[in-house]
């Protein structure tokens, strides 16, 4: 044998996306200490595609490749015969039950030159000796290792055989919708149409089978947007070519249960429903399934006495805990496709009538899927049940019921509503597709102008957070106009969100005119940088918007949605204090904010909670803007208002990063970034992303600056996010600084905060002057930061940044004269003790006992060095602090000379020479998570967590995984800071 056996051609090629480095991991330990895999998955994940690519990706020695044969009369020992004829090996199998034996010693014959990879794909396939066989010697090749790797693939709609149990399972994961999309473009080579290809991979959930086979389902128009998509997109034919194999020869009693299961599944939308009401069901609609109660039924996996035909439950269904769930969601999903309509009619009849309340939300619906027609009444039951707000109903049960109550209604303007009710619970429920879908629905009949409104308000707020943000201002400039002559709250309401969409285009004009009164501009604009960021954090980010509709509610989330006899009047004060801001007059933002500050709304409305932080923010109340920042967040989670979640957790980023506590709002970044993600919020995503690249920038993490940057500005540049692109720039910048690269740091600023077409986003530029102003000096360039200087002090002036004038003295005498220099210096450093936070006075420090070093005042020197060193190593900047301690050394004193207590440079003290991120992926490494799960938990690429393994296995000279355990746990034990 030459080394490999080539199967049959795979249907596709596998993708191993975010699970690269994971499978490189899998591999290299088959090849240095053998082991066994059980591969599976759901029906068409790529099962053979990732053993053939695992098969070509093994270097190390000989690889044996086989894939079961279609079934045949079983003759023992086949599937064995066949591999070791594949190999070459033909040898004779006793028929004793030693055949397991003879292929271990065959298997380990063939790995004493060098290590081998055996594949064997649908291992399930193969007669039950040649299993057994295989079970044996794979049962022993685990327990002992060696050199022999083994791959088995199973299916995983179904149990493991026995033979297999036991073995380590790997389970191949849905395609990223990154991979999932390439795969389109490569199938179609390029020729479909983006929002084509977005709604195929959603309907596909990451199956790459049934993703290709949508796209052959499509014609060549449909693929191109030219002609409308088929309804449902993935309908029997093409389920059943995927999955449908797996349901052949099933008994009617059986038939009757999985049908049951997934038409009680599709109501709630849950993954499993409740055994005891698919029991009562399927008795209905066939009269034989007879499904254990829920208090005694036995733990999954187990095999029940379930009905008096075959006496075992499905193999494709798990039973615990009394509830009954598909092994593949896939398959319930080609069930109830498969079904004829008359008979998924009668499952829901029985279903409505097995279900303890007849007027619920849930045997509503099931009553609605057994009429064919319009029907008034049920639909006006159904919307009134699913917007009574006393029950405690999740989101996208609600968008359900409102879905399908649309679909009832044959009134046009009640449609309408309908459609546009749904999509704001889809919204809500973290679907912001689903929602555009249902909203375009709405369009679909005419309808009043008030309903219209409502609908465009809802497209604004759904494209702010997850699309192009002036498609954005343009549904909301729309909805005001709708909207005026029915309620002029409601108008407000939408002009706030423009002035949003405006503010995170970077479009100030555009801002402006949308909070105007009369919708004019003002007679004489204000200087851009009084023009301030509502919510800037001093010394870093402000939120997407001051007011706060950018990240995907229904409506801002200010006082517009209030009920309360001050509603309108908090909606003026919003406006009037948000345009007061963006003239630069705080005198006049004062008064209105304030009192949107001090009102208190109740703790269960989470997005008028956040206009009260966006308020806070404006006037730089850090501390209210925590506070209702975090009652929001409390909020949004007590409500399962999902979408709401990293709108929350965005405020209290930026809120903390204001208050100086960069680590806090790392931490809230990273779990605003998951549940962006989660919600397809991707403009919120991308300021999340701003706000982790802000926040390593500090910490000295170049390569994670450089993948939150990427990743913000690749979403900025699509849909037209000024602010997050800004942001991202000054943090690439500032990590430049840090890194002692100040001439790098002056070519990406000066484009930034200079005047001219390319300066940065009007409410963010001036906050980077500080970082230019240094990186000029310290470049020798002074000259160009003179001319941005005077700005940057009418921005101080306004008094809403608390470390603006101390910034801008430090900056005076980075500019100033040696005579002048130095009382500069002193009063920003007498100005920093006003403010809290360690960084910026750090820098102080830092760049004032440089000046002073290099005026050989020596003693004052150290005593501002050293002062600098412990406030960057407080505050967790490394290389900031690196560079405190060369200029101490510089000085001739080394850093711990200066007062600061360093730890002993071995054993369990190394720790503290790791940055804060590469500390997170120690402890997670020690705790026993592998680079993917390192990597979801701290919301970068597994790329990112193999670059810092390989920094923190160098700088504490470990070897290994289980070293870096042991060190971790002995620094633990003695108390080392981690």
């Amino acid at each position: 044998m030459t080394g490999q056996t080539t199967p049959r051609s795979a249907p596709l090629r596998y993708r191993p996306g975010p699970a690269r480095q994971e499978i490189a991991e899998l591999l290299d330990g088959l090849r240095t200490d053998g082991g066994v895999r059980v591969v599976t998955g759901d029906p068409g994940c790529g099962r053979t595609a990732f053993l053939a690519f695992a098969a070509r990706s093994f270097r190390a020695g000989p690889v044996w490749h086989v894939r079961a044969d279609p079934p045949r009369p079983e003759r023992p020992h086949g599937g064995l015969r066949t591999l070791l004829r594949a190999a070459g090996r033909p040898v004779r199998l006793p028929g004793d039950g030693t055949a397991g034996e003879v292929l271990l010693g065959v298997l380990r014959a063939a790995a004493a030159a060098s290590p081998l990879l055996v594949c064997v794909d649908d291992v399930h396939r193969w007669d039950a000796a040649s299993r057994v066989a295989l079970g044996d010697a794979a049962a022993r090749v685990h327990a002992t290792g060696g050199r022999v790797g083994l791959l088995l693939s199973v299916p995983g709609h179904r149990p493991v055989d026995r033979q297999m149990a036991g073995l380590p399972v790997w389970r191949l994961a849905p395609l990223t919708p990154g991979d999932a999309a390439a795969l389109v473009d490569e199938a179609t080579e390029g020729t479909v149409d983006p929002a084509v290809r977005e709604e195929l991979v959603t309907e596909a959930e990451g199956n790459p089978a049934l993703l290709l086979a949508l796209v052959r389902h499509l014609s060549p128009a449909q693929l191109r947007g030219r002609r409308a998509l088929p309804r449902p997109l993935a309908g029997a034919e093409v389920l059943a070519g995927v999955a449908g194999g797996c349901l052949t020869g099933v008994p009617p009693d059986h038939a009757d249960l999985l049908l049951a299961t997934a038409a009680a599944v599709r109501a709630t939308g849950e993954p499993d429903a409740d055994a005891g009401l698919v029991r009562r069901a399927a008795g209905i609609l066939g009269g034989r399934a007879a499904v254990p109660a829920p208090e005694t039924a036995p733990p999954a996996g187990a095999r029940v006495q379930l009905s008096r035909t075959t006496g075992s439950l499905p193999e494709t269904l798990v039973l615990a805990d009394g509830r009954l769930r598909f092994r593949s969601a896939l398959l319930g999903r080609t069930v109830y496709a498969g079904a004829p309509p008359g008979r998924r009619r009668a499952v829901h009849r029985a279903l409505a009538e097995s279900l303890a309340d007849p007027h619920g939300v849930p045997a509503l619906l099931h009553r609605s899927w057994t009429v064919t027609g319009p029907a008034p009444a049920l639909a006006a039951e159904l919307a009134a049940t699913a917007a009574d707000p006393a029950s405690a109903l999740p989101p996208d049960l609600r968008r359900a019921a409102h879905a399908r109550a649309a679909e009832l209604t044959p009134d046009d303007a009640e449609r309408a509503h309908r459609y546009t009710a749904a999509a704001r619970q889809a919204l809500l429920a973290g679907d912001p597709a689903e929602a555009l879908r249902l909203l375009d629905a709405a369009r679909s009949r005419p309808a009043p102008a008030s309903v219209r409104g409502d609908a465009e308000l809802l497209r604004g707020a759904v494209l702010l957070a997850d699309g192009p943000v002036d498609d954005a201002r343009e549904s909301f400039l729309l909805a005001a106009g709708l909207l005026t002559d029915r309620s002029r709250e409601e108008a407000d309401t939408a002009v706030l969100g423009a002035a949003n969409a405006a503010w995170a285009a970077g479009d100030l004009t555009a801002c402006l005119q949308a909070l105007a009164p009369d919708g004019s501009l003002p007679r004489e604009p204000a200087p851009v940088p009084t023009a301030a960021p509502a919510s800037v954090p001093a010394a870093d980010a402000p939120p997407a918007g001051p007011v706060g509709a950018d990240a995907g509610g229904t409506a801002p989330p200010g006082p517009a949605g209030s009920t309360g006899p001050t509603r309108s009047a908090l909606l003026r004060d919003h406006r009037d204090g948000m345009r007061a801001v963006l003239l630069g007059r705080f005198d006049l933002a004062a008064a209105p904010l304030r009192r949107v500050v001090e009102w208190d709304p109740p703790a269960d409305e989470p997005e008028r909670l956040l206009g009260s932080a966006a308020a806070a923010l404006m006037l730089g109340e850090v501390t209210a803007a925590r506070r209702s920042g975090a009652r929001a967040l409390a909020a949004a989670r007590t409500l399962g208002s999902a979408a709401l979640e990293p709108r929350a957790l965005e405020y209290l980023a930026y809120a903390e990063l204001r208050a100086g506590r960069h680590q806090l709002a790392r931490t809230h970044a990273e779990e605003g970034l998951r549940t962006a993600r989660r919600t397809g919020q991707r403009n919120t995503a991308a300021h999340h992303h701003a706000v982790l690249a802000l926040a390593a920038s500090i910490e000295g993490e170049r390569e994670l600056v450089a993948e939150h940057a990427a990743a913000a500005l690749g979403t900025a540049r699509r849909h037209g996010l000024a602010q997050a692109a800004t942001l991202a720039q000054w943090a690439l910048a500032r990590a430049d600084l840090g890194a002692g690269r100040p001439r790098e740091a002056v070519d990406r600023l000066g484009p930034l905060v200079r005047p001219g077409a390319r300066r940065g986003h009007f409410a963010v530029w001036m906050l980077a002057v500080p970082c230019f102003v240094e990186a000029a000096a310290l470049a020798g360039r002074p000259a160009h930061a003179r001319t941005v200087l005077e700005d940057f002090a009418l921005w101080a002036a306004c008094r809403a940044d608390p470390q603006a004038p101390a910034q801008l003295l430090r900056c005076r005498a980075l500019l100033a004269a040696p005579e002048v220099a130095d009382e500069l210096y002193l009063r920003a450093l007498d100005r920093h003790e006003e403010t809290a936070g360690d960084f910026e006075r750090a820098r102080t420090e830092l760049l004032y006992g440089k000046w002073l070093r290099r005026r050989r005042r020596l003693g004052e020197a150290r005593a501002r060095l050293g002062e600098a060193l412990m406030g960057f190593e407080r505050c967790g900047a490394h290389p900031w602090g690196q560079q405190a301690a060369a200029e101490l050394r510089a000085n001739g004193a080394a850093p711990g000379g200066a007062g600061t207590v360093r730890p002993a440079r071995h054993g369990p003290g190394e720790l503290s020479r790791l940055t804060p991120q590469q500390l997170r992926i120690a402890r997670c490494v020690a705790e026993g998570a592998t680079n993917r799960e390192v990597a979801l938990s701290l919301s970068v690429s597994t790329r990112t967590v193999d670059y810092h393994l390989r920094n923190v296995f160098a700088t504490l000279g470990v070897r290994s995984r289980v070293e870096l355990a042991r060190l971790v746990e002995q620094a633990e034990k003695t108390g080392a800071q981690l």
